[in-house]
């Protein structure tokens, strides 16, 4: 008998508090079907909620408890809204990709049935690090890599390390090996030579450790013009923080809508499912939300923690991605996916294909 899972749970802000109940649901649905481990929800509190209950966004205890658990699914929060000084702060989900050092963002792009996806073919993973790049809220011990010595200038120091290369690059080449076999490396090397310069050997040299794999590598601006002329032919996609946000946007509306595209945040241990969207405040409470992009990374939760010892879990993260596909592939759809469905008739339509299955 496997041993029981323990997800932590985080509604966050705006429609954060429909998506996440949806997701769970689902997810249980799943689990339940597939013959897969007990599974206890620990919901833990983040963003307006606990500014009011524990006078910050992050509560110390959330991020102890969180510690102690196999994986978890935030909820998109609206930092925007925070009185400050929380809205200058680092974000609710920064402060936890930085406590847990969770260096991959793992972004797939793939085209659902029934979607009027701009390239239909498409089905790729942009595997974006996570820690460094040009991000000033990412690449600083202490303190911020923005600053301004007069106030008509302002600088960004952007920071690339082999340690850090090495390791997203192990990540890109691992899962390209359970796929199709191929990794792009995407930099900036003819301008920026020793930054991205540096993350690009990296990458060809940790490519040599997999000799089924193969490699190319674009430049950053030319494989935004790829994906739009293309974007069917690419398997991973491996590339620094900016370049890899830019990328996985542009990946996901290709694709279909933003609503539907999940991602994760990893690190060797810990995993975190986050949609790839906000928080939507001027839809939230209406029941138009998708979950489909949350849904969606809550598979990929269970599929890495069933790769990194709970097999039982993969038969559910499938289960998750088929009943999806159906679900939109029949017509029943949100707004922003063009249907006229609800949040909750999505999410039971998406439940009654589990169980029928």
């Amino acid at each position: 008998m496997p041993e029981p899972l323990r997800i932590g749970v985080i509604e966050g802000d705006g429609i954060g508090h429909e998506i996440v109940p949806a997701t769970r649901r689902v997810v249980d649905a799943a689990i339940a079907a597939t013959g897969g481990p007990e599974l206890e929800w620990v919901p833990l509190p983040l963003g307006a909620d606990a500014i009011g209950s524990h006078g910050t966004p992050v509560p110390r205890s959330t991020l102890e408890a969180l510690t102690d658990l196999d994986g978890w699914i935030l909820g998109p929060h609206d930092s925007a809204s925070y009185p400050e000084p929380f809205r200058a702060a680092l974000t609710p989900g920064g402060q936890i990709r930085k406590h847990f050092d969770l260096y991959a963002n793992i972004r797939p792009a793939r085209a659902l049935p029934g979607t009027h996806a701009m390239v239909p073919d498409m089905d790729l993973v942009v595997v974006r690090e996570n820690t460094e790049g040009f991000y000033a809220d990412r690449n600083m011990a202490v303190g911020s890599g923005e600053f301004m010595p007069t106030p008509d200038v302002a600088l960004a120091v952007g920071v690339i390390t082999r340690a850090a290369c090495e390791r997203i690059a192990h990540t890109a080449f691992d899962l390209a090996s359970r796929r199709r076999k191929r990794v792009t490396i995407v930099h900036k090397a003819n301008v920026l030579s020793k930054t991205t310069g540096l993350f690009r050997d990296v990458c060809r040299e940790i490519g040599t450790m997999y000799p089924s794999v193969d490699v190319d590598d674009e430049h950053v601006d030319a494989m935004a013009a790829l994906l739009v002329r293309r974007g069917g032919d690419f398997d991973v996609i491996v590339t620094e923080n900016l370049f890899g946000d830019i990328l996985s946007d542009l990946a996901g509306e290709l694709s279909g809508s933003l609503g539907s595209a999940p991602s994760i945040n990893a690190s060797a241990r810990k995993t975190m499912a986050q949609a790839v969207h906000g928080a939507a405040p001027d839809i939230a409470g209406l029941g138009r939300a998708n979950p489909t992009a949350l849904v969606l990374s809550s598979a990929m939760l269970l599929d890495r923690l069933s790769v990194t010892g709970n097999p039982f879990l993969g038969g559910a993260a499938r289960a998750l991605e088929r009943a999806v596909a159906e679900t939109i592939g029949d017509g029943i759809a949100t707004a922003d996916l063009g249907g006229s469905a609800s949040t909750s008739e999505f999410t039971a339509a998406v439940v009654d294909r589990i169980t029928a299955a």
